[in-house]
């Protein structure tokens, strides 16, 4: 029986590029790369040697599919050719069963899987797991067959996830990198089933990752940024803080879903990536936020001041929705920095709305709905240390802590009684 293959790594003398050199139906074959010979060029060129050694193996090697254009493929083909053999199914290793040495490639594979599932996401979720895709997994695995994976390839990949440094010279978190090898696990799982082999992902543990921490804006804060912000943004900094809404479901707000009537703001659209869509992040986020006064009384005030013309609650100086780029980088952040407070994320305005609610000893599952939460569980895992005494459900309880303590608007939008 012909040796184990071993494929050893080289750098040209004179061009300074890797090679391939491997051991194939008795001839020892050279492939050469297009890659400079550095530590990483080095990873990518070793992870295509191990492929081909257990392609060999495995019997699974298809010479021209992994170089196309190769010399020696053809000489090889043409050889195995007159021998009357299939070259890419030599020498199997025992013990491999062929149906593992039949399954598809990953790449292949995870394609189908991602057009089947498109129907059950939203587009902005689709294009997350795409780039995911394209960035880790395809180059990762891309060429292997899913039943030949093993469970040491996915640690090992995980392990090379863990060492990844980013453009700004940071690492991957452990929180992206559970992501990421959350959608290898979801594309290993399915194709064992399909293809009836175990799937190598059993046992994997997540890596520790620790929860969010919020920093939400106190009450004291939340009035100066609202009495400091431009006048144009100040009923939506309001609105804002006094909801916990998302970003994207505040942009997205048109005036037909404002229920002056019976002071509901009706989330059924948001704002993705600079495209309105129906529905909202999850199932509960589709809910009607109750106005409280100050809210109330702020939309009121908007309408009057916004643009005859346009369809947008809030929108930028030319009556568009407003770009969330743009507003952190021209509004947002020169805002903080004016008053002297550390930079946080726009997102810290919903955390400051939850921990307003239910310091004023609102109901959690009062504030779940409010928020748009399918249940209480992130409440309590997330803001668990500003759960005071509860008592009431009815929002009145944030309504007079907001009054009591003389916050922005209280006095200001009072005083223009033609918005009661």
């Amino acid at each position: 029986m012909e040796r184990l293959p071993v494929a050893d790594i080289h750098a040209h003398k004179e061009t300074g590029k890797l090679f391939l050199e491997f051991s194939y139906m008795g001839v020892r074959c050279h492939e050469q790369t297009a890659l400079s010979d550095t530590p990483a060029n080095r990873q990518l060129v070793q992870r295509l040697a191990n492929r081909v050694e257990q392609e060999i193996r495995t019997g699974a090697f298809d010479y021209a599919k992994t170089f196309p254009g190769s010399k020696a493929a053809r000489m090889l083909s043409n050889f195995a050719a007159a021998q009357g053999i299939q070259p890419h199914l030599t020498n199997p290793q025992p013990g491999i069963q062929s149906s593992l040495i039949n399954t598809p490639r990953f790449g292949e594979f995870a394609k189908t899987w991602l057009y089947e599932k498109t129907p059950e996401w939203r587009p902005s979720y689709f294009q997350t797991v795409s780039t995911v895709l394209e960035r880790y997994l395809f180059p990762a695995f891309g060429h292997e067959q899913v039943g030949l994976i093993t469970k040491a390839d996915l640690l090992s990949f995980r392990s090379e996830l863990v060492s990844t440094r980013l453009t700004n010279g940071k690492q991957l978190s452990n929180c992206r990198i559970n992501k990421i090898m959350g959608f290898a696990r979801q594309i290993m799982n399915e194709a064992a089933d399909r293809y009836d082999f175990r799937s190598p992902y059993r046992n994997i543990k997540s890596l520790r990752s620790s929860a969010p921490d919020v920093h939400p804006f106190s009450l004291q804060e939340v009035n100066q940024i609202i009495e400091r912000i431009r006048p144009d943004y100040r009923y939506y900094m309001i609105v804002r803080f006094y909801t916990g809404m998302r970003t994207g479901e505040l942009h997205g707000l048109r005036w037909e879903n404002v229920d002056f009537d019976n002071q509901l703001i009706l989330v059924r659209e948001t704002l993705v990536r600079n495209k309105l869509m129906e529905g909202a992040k999850t199932l509960g986020s589709i809910r009607d936020v109750p106005m409280l006064p100050h809210v109330f009384r702020a939309l009121k005030a908007q309408r009057k001041n916004t643009q005859k013309n346009t369809q947008w609650v809030f929108c930028s100086p030319n009556g568009s929705y407003i770009n969330n780029d743009n507003f952190t980088d021209r509004v947002w952040k020169p805002l903080l920095a004016n008053l002297g407070f550390k930079y946080r994320r726009l997102y810290q305005t919903r955390h400051t709305a939850a921990t307003l609610m239910l310091a004023a000893g609102e109901s959690p599952e009062w504030v779940a709905r409010v928020l748009g939460h399918s249940n209480t569980q992130m409440l309590f895992t997330v803001y668990s240390r500003y759960i005071p005494n509860l008592t009431r459900n009815d929002g009145s309880a944030i309504a007079r802590l907001l009054d009591s303590k003389g916050s922005f608007g209280s006095k200001n939008l009072n005083e223009d009684r033609s918005l009661q």
